[in-house]
């Protein structure tokens, strides 16, 4: 495989996984009451980021008046990630998680919300507190399969990823960050026909598409493609 492939496939691979870190695991909420409000079943992002922007000024002000209240410092933190605004949600959430040690939905909350910002190590530790093993979450256990993939620990990671399958059969999120694993580790056939999985799915969003577009373009061995793949898979953040 040529040098600039190679360095392609590490590089744009780490990119998407994170894209598909930050893009495909839902926090779950202390009441119920901001997945009912949740933008995630808006028509647009445009559509969806002015939902978030909403719920951070509504969240916000309540915050300000009782940071100590479990359900306002979670819906806070989410709406801050939802943003963009990183550092922010992992100060919102870091709080949360001291004063709700027990809350494990916060716990996973923080966790994502350390990942965001390449604090990898520390991530995977809050993780692993967010669940059980007598009660996995799938969704944690995708979260940590890509942060060991980042982490260079792409056999670990397989082994999140297969558990998360376990509980979640053809979760497209969970394929598609299988498929990126062994596109980091080269293995392009693989990554392809795990990826195509993931697309054929009915439940398959964007950026799986674009992940599986990812894939393609550097099988083909062109590095323009890969870029512009990658960066459809990449979130946009508010500003």
């Amino acid at each position: 495989m040529p040098i600039r492939t190679s360095f392609l496939i590490r590089g744009l691979g780490v990119v998407a996984l994170a894209a598909a870190l930050g893009g495909c695991m839902a926090d779950r909420d202390v009441t119920g009451s901001i997945m009912k409000t949740s933008p995630s079943h808006e028509v647009t992002p445009e559509q969806r980021e002015a939902r978030w922007r909403k719920l951070a000024v509504s969240y916000g002000a309540a915050y300000q008046k009782n940071p100590a209240d479990a359900a306002t410092a979670y819906g806070y933190g989410l709406a801050l990630r939802a943003l963009g605004q990183r550092a922010q949600a992992v100060a919102v959430l870091e709080s949360a998680s001291i004063k709700h040690p027990q809350q494990k939905q916060i716990l996973a909350a923080y966790g994502r919300a350390l990942a965001d910002v390449g604090r990898l190590d520390e991530a995977l530790s809050v993780l692993e507190r967010a669940h059980t093993p007598d009660n996995p979450d799938w969704r944690i256990l995708n979260a940590q399969g890509a942060i060991l993939d980042q982490l260079g620990r792409s056999g670990d990671a397989r082994g999140y990823y297969a558990a998360a399958l376990k509980i979640a059969p053809g979760e497209p999120s969970i394929l598609s960050n299988l498929g990126l694993s062994y596109a980091l580790t080269k293995d392009l056939a693989k990554a392809e026909a795990t990826l195509q999985q993931a697309a054929s799915s009915p439940k398959a969003d964007a950026a799986v598409r674009a992940n599986l577009a990812l894939v393609l373009s550097l099988k083909r061995g062109d590095p323009a493609l890969a870029a512009k793949a990658a960066k459809a898979a990449k979130p946009k953040p508010a500003a």
